[in-house]
C-alpha cells in the first residue's frame, strides 16, 4: 500500500476509494500536522543555534554537533515546505473538481426537470394553443371596440347626410338675407322739393317787428 493510500485510509484492490470530500478533509489534516512539524523544527533550529554559539569557544565538539543537528532540521524543514506545497496544490485541485462535480450534478438535475416538464408537451399542441390565445385576444379587442362605440338607442344617422342638410340650411339663410337687402332698393323715395327753403330771419329783426306791431295796436286802442 502506498503512502497516500495509508494516509487516506484506502483499502485493497476491491476497496472503495474515498470521496472528494473525504480526501480534502484528509489533506487538510495532513497540512495541519506538517505545519505543526514546521513550528517544532523551527524551534529546534533556534535551540541548536543557541547551543552552537554557547559552546563555540568552550566546547568545539558540542558546537559542531549542534550545527550538524541544525542542518538536519533545516533539511527536514525544506522537505516539509515542498510537501506542503504539493498537498496544497492537490487539495485545491480536489476542491475545484468537487465544485465542478456539484455543478454538473445540479445541471443534470435541472436537465432532467426540464425534460420532465416538456415530456407531456407537444409542439403542435403548443402552436394550437398560441393560435387560440391570439384568436381570443382579437375577439376581446373587437368586443372592446364594440362596447366603446356611442349608442344611439336604436337610431342611426349618416353624418354625411347631416352635414349636407346643415349646408342647405346655411345657404337658405344666406339667400334670405340677400333678398332682404335687394328689396330695400325698390322702395320709392320722397321727391326732392323744387323750391328753396325760406331763410330764417335773424333773431334781432324778429324782436323789432314784434315791438312795432305792439305799438300800432296800442295806438289804435287809444283812439
Amino acid at each position: 500500500m502506498s503512502v497516500f493510500g495509508k494516509l487516506f485510509g484506502g483499502g485493497g484492490k476491491g476497496g472503495k476509494g474515498p470521496s472528494a470530500q473525504e480526501a480534502i478533509q484528509k489533506l487538510r489534516e495532513t497540512e495541519e500536522m506538517l505545519t505543526k512539524k514546521q513550528e517544532f523544527l523551527e524551534k529546534k533550529i533556534d535551540q541548536e543555534l543557541i547551543t552552537a554559539k554557547k559552546n563555540g569557544t568552550k566546547n568545539k565538539r558540542a558546537a559542531l554537533q549542534a550545527l550538524k543537528r541544525k542542518k538536519r532540521y533545516e533539511k527536514q524543514l525544506t522537505q516539509i515546505d515542498g510537501t506542503l506545497s504539493t498537498i496544497e496544490f492537490q487539495r485545491e485541485a480536489l476542491e475545484n473538481a468537487n465544485t465542478n462535480t456539484e455543478v454538473l450534478k445540479n445541471m443534470g438535475f435541472a436537465a432532467k426537470a426540464m425534460k420532465a416538464a416538456h415530456e407531456n408537451m407537444d409542439i403542435d399542441k403548443v402552436d394550437d394553443l398560441m393560435q387560440d390565445i391570439t384568436e381570443q385576444q382579437e375577439l376581446a379587442q373587437e368586443i372592446s371596440d364594440a362596447i366603446s362605440k356611442p349608442v344611439g338607442f336604436g337610431e342611426e344617422f349618416d353624418e354625411d347626410e347631416l352635414l349636407a342638410e346643415l349646408d342647405e340650411l346655411e345657404q337658405e339663410e344666406l339667400d334670405k338675407n340677400l333678398l332682404e337687402i335687394g328689396g330695400t332698393e325698390n322702395v320709392p323715395l320722397p321727391n326732392v322739393p323744387s323750391t328753396s327753403l325760406p331763410s330764417r330771419p335773424a333773431k334781432k329783426e324778429d324782436e323789432d317787428e314784434d315791438a312795432m306791431e305792439d305799438l300800432q295796436r296800442w295806438a289804435m286802442e287809444a283812439n
